[in-house]
């Protein structure tokens, strides 16, 4: 059944013009776990699969109606996954020396049998000590008269230092790395919108007391950076990105500052494809802290917080809270013609279809 639109009541903390139409997301059933998971993603409607810190993996082949454990790594602590097909597949590990009980030291694994087994994957370059996200790019190309495909995996990390790259131009088969410390210290997210031209969500220092906000772009596939947003604040970082269209995108900013009189959340906004960003308020509370963000177009978005959701009908200027469960770390959206399918992973799964006959 179709998610229905309704009415919602005035949001205490939210920015002002609360009064929104909030959609109503589906909690799936997953396993129990006891905090945030952190990634999910799909091939088409029906197969896809999610990863934690656990070291687990799952599938569904029904939408996430039902999922299935399908792989366990102890000491592994998955934070990001990717798919090409039903078959070829990436799993990022965060690696050791952040996180209690990780021992694991490979940062990457490939799966070839549709997540079934995995291996470590080899690469040239600098030891990369951790990942925090995956991206692929699909490239069409002429291959003897007829179209076919290349793919272009980039990841980066970690999350509480260093700051690396891992990228392949041949699907999988081959990775090279190299480091970005020189331009951040931290690694959150990448978004390439082409194999040269992308983003980077990141931070300024190792050292969260003395660490801003940082967003970085490239136009060579990852060689070099250029910074293009850094926040005035202490204790901040990025966190994730999300482009609904080539010119208009999201990043939600995190606050870890220990002073609780320090509200405001927010998160910064590009209309020129990310070459300047501004800021937006989010909602004015210490315990939001911010996670996943998702646009259905350049109005309809949502961000996931440490205690729920939040949802904007205007491209940010204002945004009213839902339940979408607590600590959103990735939202994922299909476009699948007449719908779209969407997907939030936190500590649990949730699904949304929304009609494009809906949409003004």
């Amino acid at each position: 059944m179709r998610p229905l639109l309704i009415a919602c009541l005035l949001c205490l903390g939210c920015t002002a013009g609360a009064q929104q139409p909030l959609y109503v997301w589906q909690k799936q059933q997953t396993d129990e776990y006891p905090g945030k998971q952190d990634d999910l993603c799909f091939i088409n409607q029906n197969q896809g699969w999610y990863c934690n810190g656990k070291g687990k993996i799952y599938h569904t082949t029904d939408g996430a109606a039902t999922w299935q454990k399908i792989f366990e790594k102890q000491g592994t602590f998955f934070r990001c996954i990717g798919f090409i097909d039903s078959l070829r597949g990436f799993a990022g590990n965060v690696g050791t020396d952040y996180f209690p009980n990780v021992t694991d030291t490979i940062p990457i694994y490939k799966t070839e049998d549709g997540g079934r087994s995995w291996t470590p994957v080899e690469y040239k370059g600098p030891y990369v000590k951790g990942l925090c996200a995956i991206d692929i790019v699909k490239e069409q190309f002429i291959d003897h008269g007829n179209i076919g495909y290349k793919y272009h995996v980039y990841a980066v990390g970690r999350v509480g230092s260093p700051a690396n790259i891992m990228v392949s131009h041949d699907g999988g088969i081959t990775f090279n790395s190299w480091s970005m410390d020189s331009k951040c210290k931290m690694l959150f997210d990448i978004k390439m919108f082409n194999k040269k031209e992308g983003i980077a969500c990141a931070a300024s220092a190792e050292d969260i007391t003395m660490s801003h906000a940082l967003i970085l772009s490239t136009a060579d596939g990852g060689k070099t950076w250029t910074r293009r947003y850094e926040s005035k604040r202490p204790f901040e970082t990025t966190w994730k990105t999300f482009f609904p269209t080539r010119k208009t995108g999201y990043v939600t900013l995190q606050s870890y500052n220990p002073d609780t009189t320090v509200k405001q959340q927010r998160i910064a906004k590009t209309t020129d494809g990310g070459k300047t960003w501004k800021e937006l308020n989010l909602c004015a509370d210490a315990q939001a802290r911010e996670f996943g963000i998702g646009f259905v177009n350049e109005k309809i978005g949502f961000v996931g917080t440490l205690n729920s959701g939040f949802q904007t009908n205007d491209g940010g200027k204002t945004w009213a809270k839902f339940d979408f469960g607590r600590a959103v770390n990735k939202i994922r959206i299909y476009d699948l013609g007449k719908d779209y399918n969407i997907y939030a992973i936190g500590v649990n799964v949730f699904h949304l279809n929304i009609p494009k006959s809906t949409l003004k």
